[in-house]
């Protein structure tokens, strides 16, 4: 199985890449409050469809380059 996300475009600044911001909740295993986290992932967007602010599904892939393992899967 391949790991699947969803989150929200915040820079396309590099060729075929951009980076998704992926905004998760998570209980507090102490206190029982619910907390945002929040991790940014490089995805690979080999035509360059994707832009800031756009709403995307990325999958794990092979390892693309150094910091580089996801891939967009659509809008």
């Amino acid at each position: 199985m391949r790991k699947t996300l969803r989150g929200t475009v915040v820079s396309d600044k590099m060729s075929q890449t951009v980076v998704v911001l992926v905004k998760r909740y998570v209980k507090h295993p102490k206190y029982g409050k619910f907390i945002s986290r929040s991790k940014r992932y490089k995805a690979h967007d080999p035509k360059g469809l994707f832009h800031e602010g756009d709403t995307v599904e990325i999958r794990s892939c092979r390892p693309l380059s150094k910091d580089k393992h996801f891939e967009v899967i659509y809008a």
